[in-house]
């Protein structure tokens, strides 16, 4: 490589100094281009993405799931196996890899290929449909070649990635992008919302699904999870502190476990004047929506603490309540033996309607294990 498309090559991230390109000192403005220096920075690109490609496409592997499912036939209902398809990456040279969790749920045997063509089976050591996240786990004759794990926490937007997967167990396939948004939330199949997820437009393959994304140093710092059908170039990946977070849980007690405080709700508008008193100084942080409390199971938390149908949650441990997801949130992380504040408005039993006499309540939550 040439002393140019060194340069260019620190410059765009893959050199040793930087992780994103920087404008030079002076005017703030890129030099003027010409069409060596063109050149040399495609090369530079195109060095960066072969040495990732290289460097990581060994610990990509294909995953292949077997699952039995009812067909309706001519005859009648029968039973098939239906095979489906995705892709993973090794994360610990004696054999553990993470992916999708609806690539693998439900699944009566999984098949794993590596890039040498060396097919194995795997063991589904625990999943978390919340992330859509699983960790499997094969026994190789000796170690197996391994990603580095990156920090999501430090992308940036407009930041290289590349996208790698092996649908088929053959050869990977790559593709390269930049980080189009970050924070954004998901909602994965078990409805839950997945937090920080990173946007993309390093477009995925069929098949590509469970796969890393990487930046231009070869790190992984998310997990290809999701396409946008109908829209262009728009691909999500589960920021891999998240996945270190789950994959730790899973290997640890075989799935995560989460508190819950046992209600159902829905979002019901707050009335005005209840809106108009947190703005006149009020206390209570309050939102212009709360969750209506739909149903409570027995013996929950909430069943535990008095809360009751109607009752409308504005906040938990003084943190605005405005949707179901806020309180999602609130306990993604919480401890299960956490004790949780809630603040909501109750109808007094004499008033004449919804919204006429609600007064201010509060509970103490013992927060429990939510159930499988």
């Amino acid at each position: 490589m040439n002393t140019k498309s060194t340069k260019w090559l620190e410059l765009i991230g893959a050199g040793p100094q930087q992780d994103v390109w920087t404008p030079p000192a002076g005017d703030g403005l890129r030099p003027a281009m010409d069409a060596e220096d063109a050149e040399a920075v495609l090369d530079a690109y195109s060095q960066a993405v072969m040495s990732v490609a290289e460097r990581v496409s060994p610990a990509v592997v294909s995953v292949r799931a077997a699952h039995q499912m009812q067909v309706r036939t001519p005859r009648g209902p029968s039973e098939r196996e239906v095979e489906g398809a995705g892709s993973g990456f090794i994360f610990a040279p004696d054999g553990y890899v993470l992916t999708n969790s609806h690539v693998v749920e439900g699944a009566r045997k999984i098949e794993l290929t590596l890039a040498d063509g060396a097919s194995y089976d795997a063991e589904l050591v625990g999943q978390d449909p919340a992330t859509d996240l699983a960790v499997l786990r094969f026994t190789p004759p000796g170690p197996v070649p391994a990603v580095e794990l990156g920090d999501s926490a430090r992308l940036k937007r407009g930041q290289l990635v590349i996208a790698i997967g092996n649908p088929l167990g053959f050869q990977a396939t790559v593709t390269a992008g930049i980080v189009s948004a970050l924070g954004r939330s998901l909602r994965s199949k078990s409805g839950r919302l997945i937090e920080d997820i990173v946007q993309t437009d390093a477009a995925l393959n069929p098949g590509n699904s469970g796969g890393p994304l990487v930046d231009s140093r070869g790190r992984v710092v998310g997990v290809n999870t999701a396409i946008i059908q109908g829209a262009q170039g728009i691909c999500f990946a589960v920021p891999i502190n998240t996945a270190r977070w789950v994959a730790g849980l899973l290997l640890k007690d075989g799935r995560v476990r989460r508190a819950f405080v046992g209600i159902s709700g829905q979002v019901r508008p707050l009335p005005e004047r209840l809106r108009a008193a947190r703005h006149a100084g009020s206390a209570t942080p309050s939102g212009p929506t709360a969750v209506e409390v739909v149903s409570v199971s027995p013996g929950s938390p909430a069943d535990r603490a008095g809360l009751r149908t109607g009752d409308l949650i504005i906040a938990a441990d003084d943190r605005v309540i405005a949707s179901v997801d806020d309180l999602q949130r609130l306990l993604a992380r919480a401890p299960l033996d956490a004790e949780l504040t809630v603040k909501f408005y109750r109808s007094r039993p004499d008033g004449p309607g919804f919204g006429a006499t609600l007064e201010l309540q509060t509970a103490r939550l013992h927060l429990a294990e939510a159930p499988e």
